[in-house]
């Protein structure tokens, strides 16, 4: 699984980072992104920012996902 945030779509209420902090984060521009480890994808962002999901927070990523409000979180199953 592999995973983007289209953040022209995040309304930045931070629930994926709070479902899955260890693959999303809010930035100070108010905005979610995804993590790959302690990198995080805001350059550019977007699709470009696609990261690989370990197996064991697969779960928490499409919980994040289906929670979140702005539905900007793009999920590519392997």
């Amino acid at each position: 699984m592999k995973v983007w945030i289209d953040q022209d779509l995040c309304t930045g209420d931070g629930l994926c980072e709070e479902i899955c902090p260890a693959v999303f984060t809010l930035l100070d521009d108010g905005l979610a992104y995804v993590k790959d480890g302690d990198n995080v994808m805001n350059d550019p962002g977007g699709q470009a920012g696609i990261v690989p999901v370990a197996s064991d927070l697969e779960d928490a990523v499409r919980e994040a996902s289906e929670e979140c409000p702005g539905e900007c979180i793009f999920i590519e199953e392997d």
